[in-house]
């Protein structure tokens, strides 16, 4: 079954409803390698219920729709399909705790091609119940490298942020716990490629990787602390591509230039010296 451009991008998502408790805002920072270091009163404060707050990257978790590429509507090869790239704009901090709303649509598809595969670009804007407020925007970009050619419209693929050639200005290393994620699943995503290593190596792994939106909270770790005094207020957005995972136990290198309240960065895996995000962009102040 192939992609029908048409029907796809007129999918109808449910709306969403999420309550979440400062439990669940916990055990999201602890996922993403908060609290590794007891002493650490920075990292406390995300992980601990006396003035809690909550980390800009739980948005990810946050009135999540699930893996709805699997669905046979969609017409998506999915088991060939990567996360390959992730954007979270914050329109306000997040509560430590609350009830949300969203709905996903998709606004884009990008057919590169016979044997190249698809862009799948979805969007979903996570609303406070009680208020009504947008709290975040989050943009995904999935490649379903089994639908290429299916006739959509070839238009180019958008631009990388670049990254510059002279050194970092600031790096931040942040190690990952060896279980997490079987941690980090509890926040929602059990695919079994995170848990079982009987699936993890059927997939061409030696044992269970990372999620990526968990490397992405690592890489929102190094940006709040390297650049934003762990405050959350001055975290403002998010953009990035996966370029290979992480399993866990493995240390995170940032790599950070800044221009004014642009940043560009890239992650990279420490013990194998292997870039596992590139182009990132991110804007602080």
């Amino acid at each position: 079954m192939a992609i029908d451009y048409d029907k796809l991008m007129n999918r109808k998502f449910e709306r969403l409803e999420h309550t979440y408790t400062e439990k669940d805002t916990i055990l999201y920072a602890l996922g993403v390698g908060m609290g590794i270091d007891p002493l650490d009163e920075d990292c406390l404060q995300f992980v601990y219920e006396d003035g809690l707050r909550a980390l800009p990257s739980l948005a990810n978790v946050l009135a999540y729709p699930g893996f709805w590429a699997k669905e046979s509507d969609t017409g998506i090869d999915w088991v060939k399909i990567l996360h390959a790239g992730q954007e979270m704009i914050m329109h306000r901090p997040l509560p430590a705790s609350g009830q949300v709303e969203a709905t996903t649509k998709i606004t884009d598809i990008i057919d590169k091609g016979e044997g190249k595969g698809a862009l799948i670009i979805s969007e979903r804007t996570v609303r406070d119940s009680a208020t009504g407020e947008d709290l975040c925007t989050l943009v995904s970009t999935t490649l379903a490298r089994g639908d290429g050619g299916f006739g959509g419209p070839a238009v180019a693929s958008p631009k990388p942020d670049p990254i510059p050639e002279r050194a970092p200005d600031q790096m931040c290393e942040l190690p990952t716990l060896a279980q997490a994620a079987l941690i980090y699943r509890l926040s929602g995503d059990f695919n079994p490629l995170h848990a079982s290593p009987e699936v993890a190596r059927a997939a061409g792994f030696k044992a269970p990787i990372l999620h990526g939106l968990c490397t992405f909270g690592v890489a929102t770790h190094a940006i709040l602390k390297t650049l934003c005094d762990y405050d959350p207020a001055r975290f403002h957005r998010i953009r990035l591509r996966f370029s290979s995972p992480v399993y866990p136990g493995e240390t995170i290198r940032t790599e950070i230039w800044r221009n004014g309240d642009e940043v560009a960065f890239r992650c990279r895996v420490v013990e194998r010296d292997v870039v596992v995000i590139n182009n990132g962009y991110a804007e602080v102040s």
